[in-house]
């Protein structure tokens, strides 16, 4: 009877970690979707970028997207993300010459937080993007950044 009893349990204890591990596996795919689909917003926005491509970042924001960063003063600076292409479009020139890169990703749930270094010629950049699962797709909603001049 001990044997049967035995033979029971780890029957059980097999059927319910095969069990576990089918929803983890499809936990795990479902996580390499949603990481590739915030990679590709996110280098659209790199790409945009890169190449002084207006339209790209356009299609990386969400329309209503806010950035901030600090000032020079100090202070706290806000741009909507149209007032920051028109300034973006204005400057355009000093980002073919930079290195752009993805250093941090995290996603929970339809939230995801990515950190991007830029280093250009004369300056760098840390991005802090929050991005959103809105209608069924990814989409910058917020950025904020820092910056500092490299010395000479």
């Amino acid at each position: 009877m001990k044997r049967v009893a035995y033979l029971a349990a780890v029957m059980l204890l097999t059927a319910a970690a095969a069990f576990a591990q089918k929803p983890a596996a499809k936990q795990d795919e479902a996580a390499k979707t949603e990481e590739a689909a915030v990679r590709a917003v996110v280098e659209t926005y790199l790409r945009g970028l890169k190449h002084n491509d207006v339209e790209s970042l356009k299609q990386a924001f969400w329309p209503e997207a806010k950035l901030f960063f600090v000032k020079r003063d100090g202070q706290l600076g806000q741009l909507t993300q149209t007032q920051w292409l028109a300034g973006f479009a204005a400057s355009a020139g000093k980002e073919e010459q930079g290195s752009l890169r993805i250093t941090a990703l995290d996603i929970t749930g339809d939230a995801a937080s990515v950190k991007v270094f830029e280093d250009y010629p004369t300056s760098v950049y840390i991005d802090y993007l929050s991005l959103l699962k809105l209608d069924g797709h990814w989409k910058i909603v917020n950025k904020i950044y820092t910056s500092h001049n490299k010395q000479p």
